[in-house]
């Protein structure tokens, strides 16, 4: 690699990009490697993990227990209990959040860290397995423990070898493939997720449903012997659609679009009934739908606006785009 001058007047910007796009096809390179590689362990060690009745317990020392608190946060935000516990501060009181139902994934690249060397010990003595996450397979850590996922990590992107940089982010990787591998073992669902992130735009998206949203009172609705007199004076006032109801079940719709189309074909328009325009077999919502599924149900079918039905399919209610898309669904 050329040498980047400690000169701010000589950091050439082909010198710069050269050296990012070196870091980045080190690390890319190394992510293949290990995706290549996985296998058995991998299965093993998810299966560990679901199998656990206690919480995940992450370790490391450094960079690496950077990576491990992040890790952590991960798997508890999908629906498996983890906390990050620091080597050092578990031998001085801190062990006392381990229990034996716990598992552990213990993170060091030489697979030999003086910290977590005795860490091992009291988690061997408590009863907890122990998956190691380590570049040298035949360190005490990966001896020690009852699955050992190889980092197979041979240069740090660092040009002196010595930074962790491809390590962490290699990882960091395999870290978030065993919380996705995990949580669809388990079956967690998008609503799972939504109760662990209830705060945000997130939150907002995969919490909002059509009854938060929709329209309840005065709705566009139109008798079956209505003519398009009726439904011209509602399309104009409520937004552009009518509803068509008997016995309070939806029988079709009346949009501007249809108006539009019939206005086309007729010259005495306002005396024709509206069961011959409606649309017989619109689109509608469940009262209980998530606001995102709807919205993606009209931006694919260039819908403005849809009846909302509940579970014996009566009509309770409209809901439109523009308020679905206000009230943060999307």
């Amino acid at each position: 690699m050329t040498p980047v001058s400690t000169s701010p007047d000589a950091l050439d910007t082909a010198v710069l990009v050269e050296c990012g796009r070196r870091v980045l096809s080190l690390e890319a390179e190394a992510l293949r490697a290990s995706e290549s590689a996985l296998g058995e362990p991998f299965a093993r060690a998810v299966r560990l993990l679901a199998a656990c009745t206690g919480r995940v317990i992450v370790a490391g020392v450094g960079k690496s227990g950077l990576v491990g608190r992040k890790m952590a946060a991960t798997f508890t935000s999908t629906g498996t209990p983890a906390v990050f516990l620091h080597p050092v501060e578990s031998v001085h009181g801190d062990l006392g959040i381990v229990g034996p139902d716990d598992v552990a994934i213990l993170i060091s690249k030489s697979g030999e860290s003086d910290e977590l060397l005795g860490l091992i010990d009291a988690l061997a003595r408590l009863g907890v397995k122990m998956i190691a996450m380590t570049a040298v397979a035949t360190s005490r850590l990966a001896r020690s423990c009852e699955v050992t996922l190889d980092l197979l990590v041979k240069e740090e992107a660092c040009p002196h070898n010595l930074a962790p940089t491809t390590s962490t982010t290699v990882t960091l990787a395999l870290g978030d493939a065993l919380a996705v591998a995990l949580l669809q073992a388990k079956g967690f669902q998008a609503e799972d997720f939504a109760r662990f992130h209830p705060g945000g735009a997130l939150g907002r998206r995969l919490l909002t449903r059509v009854s938060d949203v929709m329209e309840r009172d005065r709705l566009p609705t139109l008798a079956l012997s209505a003519s398009m007199r009726e439904a011209v004076v509602l399309l104009a006032e409520r937004r552009g659609i009518a509803i068509v109801v008997e016995q309070d079940r939806v029988c079709g719709v009346v949009t501007a679009g249809d108006l539009t189309r019939v206005l086309e074909r007729r010259d005495d328009v306002l005396s024709v009934p509206v069961a011959d325009v409606m649309t017989t077999t619109p689109r509608m919502a469940n009262v209980d739908d998530l606001g995102s599924a709807v919205v993606h149900r009209m931006e694919t079918h260039g819908i403005m606006a849809m009846p909302v039905i509940d579970g014996d399919r009566k009509l309770v209610g409209i809901v439109h785009l523009h308020d679905l898309m206000r009230a943060g669904a999307v």
